[in-house]
């Protein structure tokens, strides 16, 4: 009988110990993921060639709760009506005044070098017609950023759905670490 208490309390005591590290690795992940890195993973070729369709990564959270989100910034982004996460870059910071025409690109009325596409694609791109479709002048509140893939002609962005609020940017940043072979860290290299 006594043999019989004793595993029964082993047991439970086994199980409890068990529960208190789910506890514990819920509680972890859930910080990470909301406070630290969140994992994304890219979905249509929106961001194309800087992205690829199907590559996994891990976006900076704290980055964009704690620190500036700038100009030409890679962000993931919740569009709330469609439920889903999306990769865009930011054109357009909250108070800007964002137009393109025959694909020149404006800023507060000045024109703005897109050092951040791939040339070459663009090119390859214009001969099918502009490859950034017109839109603006949009100005933008204090809370709204224009976001746009790199990839115009293939994008759903700003000029579909408008500016985004602050709070519907989740990450800053893309660090992509599958396929393997396509290991990059992709963010904001000037503006």
């Amino acid at each position: 009988m006594e043999e019989t208490k004793t595993l029964s309390q082993r047991i439970l005591k086994e199980l409890l110990d068990l529960a208190k590290i789910f506890v514990i690795c819920f509680v972890i992940v859930f910080i990470l993921t909301h406070y630290v890195a969140k994992p994304i993973r890219v979905e249509g070729s929106s961001m194309y060639p800087t992205l690829q369709d199907g590559q996994l990564g891990i976006t900076n959270v704290f980055a964009v709760k704690f620190q500036n989100v700038s100009r030409f910034d890679v962000v993931i982004v919740y569009n709330e009506e469609r439920g889903e996460h999306w990769v865009k870059r930011v054109i357009g910071v909250p108070g800007d005044t964002v137009e393109s025409k025959d694909d020149v690109l404006k800023i507060n009325g000045k024109v703005v070098d897109q050092f951040f596409l791939n040339q070459t694609y663009v090119k390859d791109m214009q001969k099918e017609g502009n490859f950034t479709s017109d839109f603006g002048p949009v100005t933008l509140k204090e809370d709204e950023y224009w976001l746009m893939g790199d990839n115009r002609i293939r994008s759903e962005d700003s000029r579909i759905h408008g500016p985004f609020k602050e709070s519907e940017l989740v990450g800053k940043d893309v660090l992509v670490f599958f396929p393997f072979n396509e290991f990059q860290y992709v963010h904001n290299t000037g503006d």
